[in-house]
């Protein structure tokens, strides 16, 4: 018999496809992976990876493993959630995945309430941009900006985020034509605020890209140029000034996401109810900097 948490990490190498991707998506080393591997190989009496100089690959054995494994940790999901979503007290852990600047921004500073009024949920905040799996209990609650398409997940609208374009004061101020702009990665030309930026920008220059809000905004603040921002994130810093745009405006719908499964557990309940609360009644969402 195998041991499943080698299994595990083989699971995570065929899905990242690198051996560094699998550790990071586990968060270990390189050399639990390699190990843990080693040891499925020796318990199944196969070669599931060719070690090549730059990569690892998996042979045919490993594809043909890696598919059935699939299902099987489907199937151990399925079965744990079955037996977490029984338990009828609060005392449990609540595992939060949400937008790196929600998460920090909006987030963070409220769980201390939310902790005073539950202490008996043992709570994990996950800043995360990648849409990460409820299915695979990576994270038991999920706050997106788009609307899930996944079955077997359930969601409520909570309100929305709307955006502008931040600069350093005294930016504006140069001739437009001189101005630059501050965007993410051009594997996210796709997303709205991107999109909205790049209309705004109309072929001017990009002069710095990044996929953190942190890294964004700290460049407008020194004058690297004009970014697309949430309004509750940087309408409060008093080194940028939102430029007026007028009518042409962003907003992105926010969603507070759980996995059918989970959603009746008390605890899971308890803090889906507590962010939509504190969303309705805290996110005023810089309204006074919509243009």
């Amino acid at each position: 018999m195998f041991d499943w948490n080698d299994m595990r990490h083989f699971i995570a190498l065929a899905e990242a496809g690198t051996l560094s991707g699998a550790a990071r998506k586990l968060q270990v080393d390189h050399a639990t992976v390699a190990r843990r591997i080693a040891a499925l190989e020796h318990a199944l009496g196969e070669t599931l990876v060719d070690r090549l100089a730059r990569r690892w690959r998996l042979t045919d054995a490993g594809i043909d493993v890696a598919r059935v494994a699939e299902g099987m940790q489907a199937q151990a999901h399925a079965l744990e959630r079955a037996v977490r979503s029984r338990k009828t007290g609060a005392r449990a852990r609540v595992t939060v995945s949400a937008p790196p600047a929600f998460a920090s921004v909006f987030l963070a500073p409220r769980f201390a309430e939310l902790a005073s009024r539950h202490p008996e949920i043992e709570l994990t905040l996950l800043g995360t941009q990648p849409m990460i799996s409820l299915s695979r209990q990576e994270a038991d609650i999920a706050v997106r900006l788009t609307q899930p398409t996944e079955a077997s997940y359930v969601f409520r609208r909570i309100g929305s985020v709307t955006y502008g374009l931040y600069a350093a004061q005294g930016y504006i101020s140069r001739p437009s034509d001189e101005w630059q702009f501050i965007a993410y990665h051009a594997a996210l030309d796709h997303v709205p605020e991107q999109v909205w930026l790049l209309d705004f920008a109309d072929g001017r220059r990009i002069g710095f890209r990044s996929n953190d809000l942190v890294s964004q905004l700290a460049a407008a603040r020194g004058g690297l140029g004009i970014a697309a921002l949430p309004h509750f994130f940087a309408a409060d810093d008093k080194r940028v000034i939102a430029l007026p745009v007028g009518a042409e405006k962003l907003s992105r719908d926010i969603y507070l996401i759980a996995h059918v499964d989970m959603r009746r557990q008390a605890a899971v309940r308890l803090v889906m109810d507590f962010i939509a609360e504190k969303f309705v009644n805290d996110f005023h969402n810089g309204e006074q900097y919509n243009g």
